[in-house]
């Protein structure tokens, strides 16, 4: 288990970089019009970041850690606060609402959730990205070359990290929990293959990066590829 700074200097490398470019490409915010944007538990930012180029981006994170070491080159609102925040907005009030890996490691998940859906416009995006237990398992069998890990992770459904206790949910829980006010528009598999080879060193070449993340963004686009992903990237439509 690593700590927070061994995990912000991962999101420098490559293999870290992929996982961000294949959101943006995934959740294709045009960038006509400026969008309010709400980045609730933002870690370091780079999503915020990203964004604030052409819209208007609240990040919302409540750990100093994770604030300090934040990426800061465009002009977003940082809020060191957590649901206690969502709570004070008003009802409709963003375009965009962001939540990546993040309900996994919340007390109240259905709260937080119901505060996410009740602050997004109708017709705005929720995007939600979230760990899948099956591509853990392809992760540790293969990568680590630990199969009593993959068993393990099969076995049960939390398992500790950098961010503590990481509880396992269902992509089935989410669209279940939003039938009522949003509309499931896509799901989509992010780090089928690039994480699952342990040759760093490729991973540094432009030809390597730019042909495996246009596999990436196919595969991730296919069903029987979303089940084997490390992550699912799931993107609601408030009705």
């Amino acid at each position: 288990m690593g700590t927070i700074k061994d995990y912000r200097n991962m999101v420098e490398q490559p293999w870290g970089k992929m996982f961000y470019d294949l959101i943006y490409k995934q959740l294709n915010i045009p960038n006509d019009n400026i969008n309010k944007v709400l980045d609730f538990g933002a870690g370091f930012c780079i999503t915020a970041d990203h964004y604030a180029k052409n819209h208007d981006v609240t990040a919302v994170e409540p750990s100093e850690e994770m604030r300090e070491l934040r990426v800061n080159t465009c002009n977003y609102t940082l809020v060191p606060r957590g649901i206690d925040y969502l709570q004070s907005i008003g009802d409709n009030t963003f375009d965009v609402v962001i939540c990546h890996n993040v309900l996994e490691y919340v007390d109240d998940m259905s709260g937080v959730l119901a505060q996410l859906i009740r602050v997004l416009k109708p017709g705005g995006i929720l995007s939600i990205v979230k760990h899948n237990e099956y591509g853990k398992a392809f992760a540790y069998a293969v990568l680590n070359d630990n199969p009593a890990a993959a068993l393990d992770v099969l076995d049960k459904c939390t398992e500790e990290s950098a961010f503590g206790n990481r509880n396992v949910y269902s992509n089935e829980y989410l669209a279940d929990f939003f039938a009522d006010d949003a509309e499931l528009k896509d799901v989509f598999g992010i780090r089928t293959f690039f994480g699952l080879s342990s040759n760093n060193e490729i991973k540094f070449n432009e030809e390597w990066y730019s042909n495996m993340l246009e596999l990436e963004t196919k595969a991730g686009a296919i069903d029987e590829y979303k089940k084997v992903a490390f992550y699912n990237h799931l993107v609601f439509r408030k009705k």
